[in-house]
Protein backbone atom coordinates (compact mmCIF):
# COMPACT_ATOMS: atom_id res chain seq x y z
CA UNK A 1 0.00 0.00 0.00
CA UNK A 2 1.39 3.60 -0.55
CA UNK A 3 0.53 6.69 1.41
CA UNK A 4 1.06 10.04 -0.64
CA UNK A 5 1.45 13.22 2.27
CA UNK A 6 1.39 16.95 0.40
CA UNK A 7 2.56 19.66 1.88
CA UNK A 8 2.92 23.10 0.94
CA UNK A 9 0.15 24.81 -0.29
CA UNK A 10 -1.43 28.58 0.84
CA UNK A 11 -2.21 31.80 -0.41
CA UNK A 12 -0.07 33.59 -2.62
CA UNK A 13 -0.45 37.21 -4.53
CA UNK A 14 -0.34 36.69 -8.53
CA UNK A 15 2.99 36.87 -9.51
CA UNK A 16 4.18 34.97 -6.37
CA UNK A 17 5.57 31.46 -5.62
CA UNK A 18 5.02 28.18 -3.65
CA UNK A 19 6.31 25.17 -3.50
CA UNK A 20 4.51 21.94 -2.91
CA UNK A 21 5.73 18.43 -1.57
CA UNK A 22 4.66 14.83 -1.25
CA UNK A 23 6.34 12.41 0.55
CA UNK A 24 5.99 8.48 -0.19
CA UNK A 25 5.71 5.76 1.98
CA UNK A 26 5.97 1.86 0.79
CA UNK A 27 8.60 0.72 -1.15
CA UNK A 28 7.12 1.72 -4.99
CA UNK A 29 8.30 5.31 -5.39
CA UNK A 30 11.21 4.41 -7.05
CA UNK A 31 9.37 2.64 -9.49
CA UNK A 32 6.64 5.09 -9.61
CA UNK A 33 5.46 7.54 -12.73
CA UNK A 34 4.99 10.63 -10.37
CA UNK A 35 2.24 13.59 -11.28
CA UNK A 36 0.70 16.50 -10.04
CA UNK A 37 -2.70 17.02 -10.73
CA UNK A 38 -5.29 19.93 -9.77
CA UNK A 39 -9.26 20.37 -9.45
CA UNK A 40 -10.84 23.63 -8.99
CA UNK A 41 -14.24 24.23 -8.17
CA UNK A 42 -16.56 23.21 -10.62
CA UNK A 43 -14.49 21.99 -13.58
CA UNK A 44 -12.44 18.41 -13.58
CA UNK A 45 -9.32 17.24 -12.42
CA UNK A 46 -6.54 18.08 -14.56
CA UNK A 47 -2.84 16.81 -15.18
CA UNK A 48 -0.36 19.56 -14.16
CA UNK A 49 2.69 17.86 -14.63
CA UNK A 50 4.48 14.20 -14.65
CA UNK A 51 8.01 12.80 -13.84
CA UNK A 52 9.26 8.99 -14.67
CA UNK A 53 11.33 7.05 -12.48
CA UNK A 54 13.88 8.03 -14.84
CA UNK A 55 13.46 11.90 -14.52
CA UNK A 56 11.93 12.49 -17.94
CA UNK A 57 9.42 15.27 -17.10
CA UNK A 58 5.82 16.32 -19.12
CA UNK A 59 4.07 19.28 -18.33
CA UNK A 60 0.71 20.84 -19.10
CA UNK A 61 0.86 23.90 -22.06
CA UNK A 62 -0.87 25.89 -19.13
CA UNK A 63 2.16 25.75 -16.79
CA UNK A 64 4.98 25.23 -18.69
CA UNK A 65 8.20 27.35 -18.28
CA UNK A 66 6.32 28.40 -14.85
CA UNK A 67 6.12 25.26 -12.86
CA UNK A 68 9.29 22.81 -12.54
CA UNK A 69 8.36 19.00 -11.23
CA UNK A 70 11.11 17.16 -9.34
CA UNK A 71 11.67 13.97 -7.66
CA UNK A 72 14.29 12.82 -4.92
CA UNK A 73 14.14 8.47 -5.01
CA UNK A 74 16.57 8.90 -1.72
CA UNK A 75 14.03 10.60 0.05
CA UNK A 76 10.64 9.36 -1.93
CA UNK A 77 9.52 12.47 -2.37
CA UNK A 78 8.47 14.52 -5.52
CA UNK A 79 7.98 18.52 -5.52
CA UNK A 80 6.25 21.10 -7.23
CA UNK A 81 7.65 24.49 -7.67
CA UNK A 82 5.65 27.11 -9.23
CA UNK A 83 6.32 30.12 -10.26
CA UNK A 84 4.82 33.12 -11.02
CA UNK A 85 1.62 31.95 -9.90
CA UNK A 86 -1.65 33.18 -11.55
CA UNK A 87 -4.95 33.10 -10.20
CA UNK A 88 -6.14 30.62 -12.51
CA UNK A 89 -3.88 28.45 -11.06
CA UNK A 90 -6.08 28.30 -8.07
CA UNK A 91 -7.10 24.51 -7.13
CA UNK A 92 -6.61 22.26 -4.71
CA UNK A 93 -3.47 20.13 -5.98
CA UNK A 94 -3.16 16.44 -5.89
CA UNK A 95 0.05 14.33 -5.63
CA UNK A 96 -0.18 10.93 -7.88
CA UNK A 97 1.77 7.63 -8.05
CA UNK A 98 1.43 4.75 -10.70
CA UNK A 99 3.69 2.32 -10.16
CA UNK A 100 4.97 1.13 -13.56
CA UNK A 101 4.36 -2.30 -14.91
CA UNK A 102 4.33 -5.41 -13.78
CA UNK A 103 3.33 -3.14 -10.49
CA UNK A 104 -0.39 -2.36 -10.29
CA UNK A 105 -2.15 0.88 -8.57
CA UNK A 106 -3.31 4.05 -8.72
CA UNK A 107 -2.27 5.96 -5.38
CA UNK A 108 -3.92 9.56 -4.47
CA UNK A 109 -2.52 12.08 -2.01
CA UNK A 110 -5.39 13.95 0.33
CA UNK A 111 -4.70 17.12 -1.98
CA UNK A 112 -3.13 20.97 -0.62
CA UNK A 113 -5.24 24.16 -1.36
CA UNK A 114 -3.45 26.41 -3.53
CA UNK A 115 -5.26 30.15 -4.02
CA UNK A 116 -3.74 32.79 -6.35
CA UNK A 117 -5.33 36.43 -5.12
CA UNK A 118 -4.90 38.47 -8.26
Amino acid sequence: QVQLVESGGGLVQAGGSLGLSCVASGSVFRLAIMAWYRQAPGKQRELVAAISSGGSTTYADSVKGRFTISRDNAKDTVYLQMNNLKPEDTAVYYCNARPIAPLTGNYWGQGTQVTVSS
